[in-house]
């Protein structure tokens, strides 16, 4: 007698997936009832998708990458339903990629799209009214199975159709992840990240960069908010100052993160740290303003500043639009 074949197999999960425990089990207990695993990892100047790459890598789940960086800087600087405790707008954020998933699913059949939020884990996304808002603003009524709480829940579509079994779901709730270490087993997860530093909207100091970024430059680009991820960040009236911390944010802060109107500085004698200036403003920068950028360069230059040298002079390469020169930081003190 030949042997009948589940015919769940031929469904698909869409998971939005950070690669953290929580959308690990979600994509499990999927995977577990049938469903061919897709894990939508959203990428941006704000969310780092390397941490869940790493994760549906091993889980051998397929991947789809969704970069959302001017659409999520958009809704940064004028959310509709306001920030978090820093300045992350989660509500807004949690619409956008449920909606970018919603095109993923456009034209598809036999097809869920499953989240792995908890109901009570996070006071402004995660609870029974946020649920229902976001399911309306992206227009997934009814369409978002969350198999963690999906008990604690009204029912969805999939499960109304009899595609998914209630009886499969959970209901774990609140921060407390007692519930969702005692899936471990059952799963065979052996490897997981540690929760939090997903997101850099969460992030205190961060935060504090941007803010002023928006202040300061309300129209500002993805490309001006990269360089606030790296080395030390200054203002100086319209202009924005990066002094990298190592030899990788030098690199970075040259080859990658320069653009053709900015100012690019390096010492020339001893080794030490790069400076690029984002000037905002419309009026060029003199040499005298140059000279003022110039000290907080050797401020971080230490071989310039040690006993044998703290007396020299400095000599800085200078690049600017106009082209190549030198610039004489003189000695400190």
């Amino acid at each position: 007698m030949k042997k009948k074949t589940n015919p769940k197999k031929t469904y698909q999960a869409l998971v939005l997936f950070s690669g953290g425990l929580d959308s690990i089990l979600a994509a499990k207990i999927m995977e577990k009832m049938g469903f061919k695993i897709t894990a939508v990892i959203f990428q941006s100047c704000f969310l780092n998708s390397s941490q869940a790459l790493k994760m549906a890598q091993k889980y051998k789940f397929r991947t789809i990458v969704k970069n959302f960086s001017k659409e999520q800087l958009a809704i940064v600087k004028t959310p509709r339903f306001g920030y978090g405790k820093n300045i992350n707008p989660c509500l807004d954020c949690r619409i956008l990629m449920f909606n970018k998933t919603k095109e993923i699913s456009a034209g598809k059949k036999n097809l869920v799209i499953v989240s792995g939020e908890v109901l009570g884990q996070r006071p402004m996304s995660q609870n029974k009214n946020s649920f229902q808002l976001i399911e309306k603003k992206s227009g997934l009524k009814n369409k978002i199975l969350r198999p963690l709480s999906g008990k604690l829940l009204p029912p969805t579509i999939y499960e109304k159709e009899g595609l998914v079994k209630r009886s499969a779901l959970y209901a774990i709730i609140g921060k407390n992840r007692q519930g969702q270490f005692s899936l471990l087993k059952k799963y065979q997860i052996s490897e997981y990240p540690t929760p939090g530093g997903g997101c850099l909207l969460t992030d205190p100091e961060f935060s504090h960069r941007l803010k002023k970024l928006l202040q300061k430059v309300p129209l500002c680009k993805v490309k001006d908010v990269l360089l606030l991820k790296r080395g030390r960040v200054f203002w100086n009236k319209e202009n924005l100052i990066v002094v990298g911390r190592d030899e990788k944010d030098n690199k970075l802060l040259e080859k990658s993160y320069c653009k053709k109107n900015d100012i690019f500085m390096e010492p020339i004698e001893y080794p030490g740290p790069s400076l690029l200036i984002r000037n905002f403003g419309e009026k060029k920068l003199n040499k005298k303003q140059l000279e003022k950028i110039g000290k907080i360069l050797r401020r971080y230059c230490s071989k310039a500043n040690n006993k044998i040298n703290k007396d020299k002079n400095l000599k800085i390469k200078l690049r600017q639009p106009t082209g190549v020169s030198q610039l004489i930081i003189k000695k400190t003190g």
